[in-house]
């Protein structure tokens, strides 16, 4: 077996299913809870997150791509998994054959699922009684502008589904654009939305159609707006440790219906040289920075290609030792320059903590530096490469 590189990332699982079992008992009785692990679950690690959110109590599994509904199947996985994206033609024979259950928006695209049930249908026997029975997910475009029908068709392709030989309608949903803000307008666009979804929902049952699970609230909205649950809610960011935007501990905190969830990702790396710097040297490309005294530079093996931001040359910081040292010149793609000073008590090798929860030693949260990057704590986790192993620390 290899030896492990100097950077790497570890994974809290503990955390992360504190936070599952935190939202479980934050959403109503009843209410059913569909994980996000799309994205490599945020750069987390699909699998091994996945599977821990299935032991915590969620019922069901969220990806964006076949493949990554795949790789849970192969996994053996057997919670349904949703696919909150449109796959194109040539995928809907994996969708089928992996059981993963599409949204749905629109009669063309109702027709490419149907036509691949149907194929698989005929090619196996022991696949037809399920094939009449593969479930959809009706999405109601509500003010997202990016997957489903508008709420006035809802009604008529529900009716078209109902129909079908092959498919049943298995749950209905959308997703709030502006749910994460607590601005007024933020807030009457959210209302706005969940308004005509609940509206396309009653739509759909005054046809005497079972509109299945109804769903529509994503991390921000199953915490601000606890009524809007309806029967299953789908958590992303929180499952990792975040909040999205305004919705922030302090702000449930204030409104009594607090909800702590813990960062699960640590990014590390370590120090591969220490350099003794003379006042007047430069260092990295363009010799952006100039030593303004006698200092030491430490090495470290990270870079823009491992999911830092080359943007955040200058005011990026990491943990060695319980404090936080200066990044300096440009970030490389492999490897960026640290200031340590004197160093005093810092050795070749020594640990350094990009972000993370407090027992890995970070003083910075991905929070942090999204804050400083002009971005969102998403951006940071997902950024984090595929070169980086993940390290499970259960």
């Amino acid at each position: 077996m290899s030896g492990m590189r100097l950077t790497f990332a570890e994974i809290y699982l503990k955390n992360f299913e504190h936070n599952v079992k935190a939202i479980k008992k934050f959403v109503k009785p009843g209410v059913k809870i569909c994980c996000s692990v799309k994205a490599d679950a945020y750069g987390h690690g699909a699998v091994p997150c996945a599977k821990a959110a299935v032991k915590c109590g969620a019922e069901y599994l969220a990806v964006a791509t076949v493949g990554e509904g795949i790789e849970l199947r192969e996994a053996k996985i057997k919670a349904p998994i949703l696919l909150l994206s449109y796959c194109s033609p040539s995928e809907m024979a994996d969708l089928v054959k992996y059981n993963i259950t599409p949204f749905v928006g629109d009669e063309e695209y109702i027709e490419f699922v149907e036509a691949a049930v149907k194929k698989a249908a005929k090619a196996s026997q022991a696949q037809k009684a399920a094939a009449k029975k593969f479930a959809v997910h009706l999405a109601v475009d509500t003010g997202m502008g990016r997957v489903g029908c508008l709420p006035c068709d809802a009604a008529a392709l529900a009716k078209r589904i109902f129909g079908s030989k092959y498919l049943c309608l298995g749950g209905m949903c959308t997703h709030f654009a502006s749910a994460d803000g607590t601005a007024a307008r933020d807030r009457s666009y959210a209302k706005k939305q969940r308004d005509a979804f609940a509206a396309a929902v009653e739509s759909v049952k005054a046809l005497g159609i079972k509109p299945g699970i109804v769903h529509a609230s994503a991390s921000a909205a199953l915490m601000d707006k606890i009524e809007w649950q309806f029967d299953m809610v789908r958590p992303g960011i929180i499952l990792y440790g975040y909040y999205p935007d305004k919705i922030t501990q302090k702000y449930l905190s204030a409104k009594k219906t607090p909800l702590l969830v813990k960062p699960v990702m640590a990014l590390v790396t370590g120090i591969s040289a220490l350099r003794p710097f003379k006042k007047g040297m430069s260092v990295s490309y363009g010799s952006t920075w100039t030593a303004a005294k006698d200092t030491t530079i430490g090495v470290l093996p990270i870079g823009y290609a491992d999911g830092l931001l080359r943007r955040q040359a200058g005011t990026l910081k990491v943990s060695v030792g319980g404090k936080l040292y200066p990044i300096r010149g440009r970030i490389c793609m492999d490897q960026c320059m640290v200031d340590l000073g004197s160093a005093k008590g810092i050795k070749r090798f020594d640990r350094a903590v990009i972000f993370g929860p407090k027992e890995s030693g970070a003083l910075l949260t991905a929070d942090d530096l999204a804050k400083d990057a002009g971005t969102i704590s998403y951006e940071i986790l997902t950024c984090v490469g595929k070169r980086v192993q993940r390290v499970l620390v259960k």
